[in-house]
């Protein structure tokens, strides 16, 4: 089941559900606009803040939108993951003055419960799923906290939407992977509303009355690009919004997309990994004729597609057949057979991952941007396409890099899609940005010529031998995933040793009840093993049984890639394979699939199965 969310410039918004079919009514729809009546009614102050933990769901976005419309000039809404402690829970209530919690069932409702004696602004609490397992004097149903609405006059609602200014605090989230709390982002209702405009103009999307986005939204809308995307996207171009149930991220969104086929896709690359997996083993699983026919296509689809990335050509003849013999029916097999637009919205994909879905004529658009930047600073479109770079700037931001010796260094960005700052961290905020606007992203990166940006590794991710010397990461991890094909994940660790190592995942399949990763190789693995005249069909087979044949190709890539090492220290002297692959369900990975950093001092304590 999914629920679905109509939206349309003039602020109507319709409940849908696909269990009855894609745009199916459900119970008449809910009310034209988000309910800030009912919120004022519960008592919201100016400049406080409603904060909402769950599920995606239509309810989550009218929670939200009416926190920041009923904020009496500056009401803020604040998203909490669903994962978060009850003590987690506090320490973001307790800075953001919350007077209002949102929770979508009773498991996130005890949460708030454990620790409402500790909020002094709490003046309501609101559960729109699932019914009341007890009664308090400031718990309120959905269905009784839109009823409250009635008590509050039109003319009060007005006057404090007209009270509100484009500079002042919207929307607080935390940022991505920080372990500290109090670093809160604020952005204004013009980073919101001008990202939102500008990157619609640089993409591609359909409007009504020549047509409509239908979009997937699964990612938790705590992230900023989520909000961006799902909720003031699907707005502004009139689209229609589907909301993945929360068992999607245990294996159940490819079911999904085959029932919603979205227009757009937004995927991130633990998403992209999966999908992957699954056409190569529909491939592997056909017989060899068509595997035949599926490699011509894919050989020519790659070759077009990057002439197409350069300059602009016409597909040979032959193209349209392959198109119709195998390019759709890859896009049908995954879903996306209605499909323009292709996204990564997590960190970058490995380049042979890029390359597999280009030779299909599927071209996933990168993008780079932070929470600090509203999420979005650069995009890929059909229009401005190099692989592997995230795209250029959004229209009027500007972007540069102080490069050191070798043409990378710290990328600074600049634009209205910049926040107001840290809240209640005055040094932190200036900390990030200098005295003309600029803000130095952390990240590393370089611009070509034509304005293409390439991010290549962060500053926080650089590994610091004993030596003294910096080594970043990423570009040794990418030739590991290219010279060994089979390897899913690679860590390079090494900090304050004096040598690098790596940690090694090979590709497993993924149990998609629960997300973890299964013993068992993908069929992908289990044919380039058979390559290697090896038998191993389990990751236990190379372990346990120490595969001699898949050990010393592996061996024999590490030496590969050390041979394209810039310099002695940036060699890998030992490496491990894990006795399990990384996963969103084992823990080890994000939702956007954001491994650990650097900081595993793990250098010397390797487990045993390696070189």
């Amino acid at each position: 089941m999914c629920c679905g969310w109509e939206a349309g410039l003039g602020g109507d918004v319709d409940l849908r559900c696909s269990r009855d079919g894609p745009g199916s009514p459900v119970n008449g729809g809910c009310p034209s606009v988000p309910d800030q009546l009912s919120l004022l009614q519960l008592g919201l102050e100016r400049f406080h803040s409603v904060g909402i933990m769950g599920f995606n769901s239509a309810e989550w976005a009218i929670a939200s939108i009416g926190a920041i419309m009923a904020g009496g000039g500056g009401g803020f809404s604040v998203g909490i993951l669903s994962t978060n402690s009850p003590k987690a829970c506090q320490v973001i209530a307790e800075n953001t003055d919350m007077d209002i919690f949102v929770v979508d069932n009773d498991r996130q409702l005890q949460k708030v419960t454990q620790i409402q004696s500790y909020l002094k602004h709490l003046k309501g609490i609101v559960q729109y799923k699932d019914e009341l397992q007890v009664e308090q004097e400031n718990l309120y149903s959905w269905k009784e906290f839109l009823n409250l609405a009635g008590d509050i006059s039109d003319e009060k609602l007005d006057r404090v939407i007209d009270s509100q200014k484009p500079n002042q605090c919207c929307t607080l989230v935390y940022t991505m992977g920080s372990t500290n709390l109090s670093k809160i982002v604020m952005l204004s209702h013009d980073n919101i509303t001008w990202t939102t405009a500008a990157t619609v103009q640089s993409l591609c999307y359909k409007c009504p009355p020549e047509g409509q986005e239908v979009l997937v939204s699964y990612l938790p809308l705590s992230y900023i690009k989520a909000q961006i995307f799902d909720m003031w996207v699907a707005i502004l171009v009139a689209g229609t919004l589907y909301f993945a149930p929360p068992e999607a991220g245990r294996g159940f969104l490819m079911d999904m997309l085959q029932e919603v086929q979205p227009t757009t896709f937004y995927g991130t690359p633990w998403i992209w990994e999966r999908m992957l997996d699954n056409l190569k083993t529909s491939q592997l699983d056909s017989s060899p004729f068509r595997r035949k026919l599926d490699c011509w296509a894919m050989k020519l689809g790659l070759s077009t597609n990057k002439k197409r990335m350069f300059e602009k050509v016409h597909p040979p003849l032959c193209f349209r057949l392959a198109k119709m013999l195998t390019f759709n029916r890859a896009r049908k097999f995954l879903g996306l057979s209605h499909c323009e637009q292709f996204f990564n919205i997590g960190p970058g994909l490995p380049t042979a991952t890029l390359d597999f879905f280009l030779s299909l004529n599927i071209p996933i658009f990168e993008l780079y941007g932070l929470s600090e930047g509203t999420g979005i600073h650069t995009l890929s479109s059909h229009q401005a396409f190099r692989l592997p770079s995230c795209g250029k700037g959004l229209p009027n931001t500007h972007t540069k890099v102080k490069e050191n010796e070798k043409c990378i260094g710290n990328i600074c960005i600049w634009g209205r899609n910049i926040f107001m700052g840290y809240l209640n961290d005055k040094e932190g905020t200036q900390k990030m940005m200098d005295c003309y606007g600029w803000m130095n992203t952390g990240d590393l990166g370089c611009l070509d010529v034509n304005g293409f940006l390439y991010v290549l590794g962060n500053v926080k991710d650089l590994i610091t031998l004993s030596s003294g010397e910096k080594i970043n990461p990423r570009p040794i991890e990418e030739r590991v995933k290219m010279h060994i094909p089979i390897v899913r994940h690679v860590m390079v660790v090494g900090q304050d040793a004096p040598y690098l190592c790596a940690l090694l995942t090979l590709k497993c399949q993924i149990n998609t009840e629960t997300g973890e990763p299964r013993t068992a190789l993908t069929s992908e693995a289990v044919a380039f093993c058979r390559k290697l005249k090896s038998q191993s069909t389990r990751l236990t087979d190379i372990l346990h049984k120490h595969d001699p044949v898949v050990m010393e190709f592996i061996s024999q890539g590490i030496k590969a890639v050390n041979a394209e090492a810039p310099s002695e220290s940036a060699r890998i002297i030992k490496w491990a394979i894990l006795d399990t692959d990384f996963s969103v369900g084992g823990g080890e990975l994000g939702e956007q699939m954001v491994g650990s950093g650097p900081g595993w001092s793990l250098a010397c304590q390797l487990p045993r199965h390696g070189g």
